[in-house]
């Protein structure tokens, strides 16, 4: 679950980026951010951690 959610954070900002695709980059700049993916991922935690009634 951390792994998704980080790995969502870093590659936020190549979202729509269609530059030159390189291993050499800095992990986390300040333009990285959460996107709704992350919001999706945590809402699907916490519906599947609900006990059952």
């Amino acid at each position: 679950m951390y792994g998704a959610i980080f790995g969502d954070i870093i590659g936020s900002r190549f979202e729509f980026d269609r530059g030159p695709w390189t291993k050499e980059f800095e992990l986390l700049p300040e333009e990285c951010n959460w996107t709704d993916d992350s919001v999706m991922t945590i809402a699907v935690m916490e519906a599947l951690s609900v006990p059952q009634q």
